[in-house]
């Protein structure tokens, strides 16, 4: 079943409940809504800054901006970009691109003109859907984007060198367009995050995205009554992978935009929600808030805020310890996944393991993991060596990269994912680190995510990232770039003396006091530290480990 059938499904069965609501709590005024005849959000009087969506509205404004992209002559398998920050015209704009057979892209929000020009090459994308956020950056390399390529912008105040979306998908009809889709065909092109290099276009099916629907509902129980809070980029196949799991059921879900303590709290109270994925640094953030006062628990309604869990990211075990004092028997998942098996949870924790919390979990739904070594060969549990797992949604290939796709698909089904994990005596994955972030030190190999974990437990720690700095004599030494709690102080010395707890091979050689750069899925941007540091002389001083140090 195409996951486009989901959809019609829940307009067919829940058509007057709310599908979707925008939350944008920093809008001042209400947002005007002018189409033709054609209502396309409901929204609150006293609420500007809320919007919401039926699901037979959804389902509708899809099917006219698919008989738009058909009639301006979009056919099967061509490429339609979506350049937008969250918004309820996000979603029924990348259904419509699946009704018409084309296949969607979306595009990181943070991409520079240069990027949005290179993975619209990279991909031949065909049509651009874009919001106002973005018309500068498009504007910049028009004259490349717009030969042969339609450019939609959405929003209001049309660009000339663009299409109006409003205009041009008001008197189009609702209906569904006839257009034959099964799982076999070409559904999706993600990016990757650009986090080990430049970004690759990853080709899915649409069977990946049928099983992600039914693999998050499966994952975490979700039921047509539950409600599920959105706030990372739905460009991103996490936040859209996790929606999925309302789409398999009719749920209604939110889209916020702000991630501050109060404004996540005042959603989840406001909204009645029910199930809420955060990436590290806002739990953290919300502990932080709650520890020092700065938010109440007794300001909010959150009784029903049943499961959080988390992705993205390694998350710290200390993190979890101190989330259950707070809100003592939530659930919990952490779920881990790649755009190359679409997103999360071909590797979750499960519900009900938090004896287990430190690891990224067992096979998910429909999956099967296995972890080898340099020769391709499974390893036992108790070993490390790479994690590799297979399943349904596992890409199809690096599109027009057939070198990278062999890399990373063997061929026999299984994708390599190049993370090092190894497996405990109970079947549980823990990860390692990234296979290709491992720090070289004089022979060594040190894996930055250890002492990343260990680091995190040090009080006045709100963020850490170690990296690999040059060493004339050792090649790379492992530095610690370390971003304190909000009015927490502290010096290299400090942190010498917490580190000697460290095997001395893992002792950071170097502290460092700054800002810990993470993406928009909240993963720590170490191409920018290596860049901001690797090259450039260090403001901080070298660790002396002297031999009474040592010693100890």
């Amino acid at each position: 079943m195409p996951v486009t059938d989901l959809l019609e499904r829940n307009a067919k069965l829940y058509g007057d409940e709310v599908a979707l609501v925008e939350l944008n709590p920093e809008m001042k005024e209400t947002r005007k809504i002018t189409w033709k005849d054609y209502d396309l959000v409901q929204q609150i009087e006293d609420r500007p800054y809320r919007h919401e969506i039926t699901w037979s509205v959804f389902d509708e404004k899809a099917n006219r901006v698919a008989n738009m992209l058909l009639d301006k002559g979009v056919v099967k398998g061509e490429k339609v970009a979506i350049l937008m920050m969250n918004c309820l015209e996000w979603l029924p704009i990348y259904f419509g691109i699946l009704k018409t057979g084309a296949i969607a892209v979306p595009f990181n929000f943070r991409y520079s003109s240069e990027e949005i020009l290179y993975c619209s090459d990279l991909a031949d994308v065909d049509v651009i859907f874009f919001g106002p956020q973005f018309i500068g950056r498009i504007e910049a390399v028009e004259e490349k984007l717009s030969k042969g390529r339609l450019l939609i912008y959405v929003g209001e105040n049309c660009p000339t060198f663009a299409d109006s979306y409003r205009e041009l998908v008001a008197d189009y009809s609702s209906k569904a367009p006839l257009i034959p889709i099964t799982d076999d065909d070409l559904a999706a092109i993600y990016f990757s995050s650009g986090t080990t290099g430049f970004p690759k276009a990853i080709l899915h099916k649409h069977r990946s995205l049928t099983q992600s629907a039914h693999m998050e509902q499966k994952h975490h129980m979700t039921t047509h009554d539950d409600v599920f809070l959105c706030i990372p980029p739905l460009y991103h196949t996490g936040a859209k992978m996790h929606w999925f799991g309302s789409l398999a059921v009719g749920g209604k879900s939110v889209l916020l935009k702000g991630t501050s303590p109060d404004v996540i709290l005042k959603a989840v109270s406001d909204e009645k929600c029910t199930i809420v994925w955060l990436l590290v640094p806002w739990a953290q953030d919300i502990l932080d808030a709650l520890d020092s006062g700065e938010v109440k628990l007794s300001d909010y309604q959150v009784s029903q805020w049943r499961l959080m869990h988390i992705g993205a990211q390694p998350v710290p075990p200390t993190l979890i310890k101190h989330w259950h004092d707070y809100f003592p028997g939530q659930q919990y998942d952490t779920n881990y996944g790649l755009s190359e098996s679409l997103g999360p949870g071909c590797v979750h924790l499960g519900i009900g393991n938090d004896n287990k919390v430190g690891a990224i979990g067992i096979p998910g739904y429909n999956w099967q993991v296995k972890i080898v070594n340099d020769n391709y060969e499974e390893l036992p549990k108790g070993e490390e060596g790479e994690l590799c797992v297979k399943g349904p949604g596992v890409m199809e290939c690096y599109y027009k990269n057939p070198e990278a796709t062999a890399e990373v698909l063997p061929g026999d089904g299984w994708l390599k994912t190049g993370d090092v994990a190894v497996m405990d005596e109970d079947g549980f994955i823990f990860l390692v680190d990234r296979k290709k972030d491992v720090i070289v030190m004089g022979g060594e190999n040190i894996y930055p995510v250890e002492i990343e974990d260990f680091l995190r437990t040090n009080p006045k720690v709100h963020d850490v990232a170690v990296i690999g700095l040059p060493d004339k004599r050792l090649g790379e030494i492992p530095g610690a770039i370390i971003q304190l709690k909000k009015g927490m102080t502290a010096t290299e010395d400090e942190f010498n003396e917490f580190c000697m707890a460290l095997a001395r091979y893992k002792r950071p050689r170097r502290i460092i006091f700054d800002e810990v750069p993470r993406n928009a899925t909240g993963k720590i941007q170490k191409p920018l530290l290596r860049k901001k540091y690797g090259a450039e002389k260090l403001v901080a001083q070298e660790i002396n480990l002297d031999e009474e140090k040592i010693e100890k």
